[in-house]
């Protein structure tokens, strides 16, 4: 499900990759390419200087919130729609075990309960946080960041 890969040629800098997308590429190429993958821009939550971008797909279950900075994505946020704590919590393990596995990492887990819980991954390229609130909304979401 959660596809992550550092992608890199030995001469170039690694960089965190988004489901086989690399955050390395130009803004708009990158949004190019997530458009051609189906998702449409929300105009209507998108900042008129398009320094963050709300983009959807109708046929996943989480919306995208990207980031830029001088034409190059600094973050991107799968905000997952799901309406029961249930579902929250074991999609959470299944995010965070995929990643663990992919990554061949143990993530930092600053929090760890029931209801509220935070995976920290650290990659070469960036980090990966899984975060699960559950509380009268149950939210989760998985953070992507570029390292500087």
């Amino acid at each position: 499900m959660a596809m992550v890969a550092l992608g890199a040629c030995s001469n170039e800098e690694k960089d965190l990759s988004y489901r086989g997308l690399s955050m390395g590429l130009p803004f708009q190429t990158f949004c190019d390419s997530l458009m051609a993958r189906g998702f449409a821009v929300d105009s209507a939550k998108t900042d008129s200087a398009f320094t963050r971008v709300v983009m959807a797909n109708p046929t996943a279950n989480y919306r995208l919130m990207l980031a830029q900075q001088d034409g190059k994505v600094i973050a991107l946020q799968e905000n997952y729609k799901i309406s029961t704590n249930d579902s929250t919590r074991q999609l959470w393990q299944q995010l965070r075990d995929d990643f663990e596995k992919e990554l061949g990492a143990w993530p930092n887990m600053p929090k760890h309960g029931d209801d509220h819980k935070v995976a920290k991954f650290e990659t070469a390229g960036g980090f990966i946080t899984l975060t699960l609130e559950n509380t009268y909304t149950p939210t989760l979401q998985v953070l992507y960041e570029r390292k500087k």
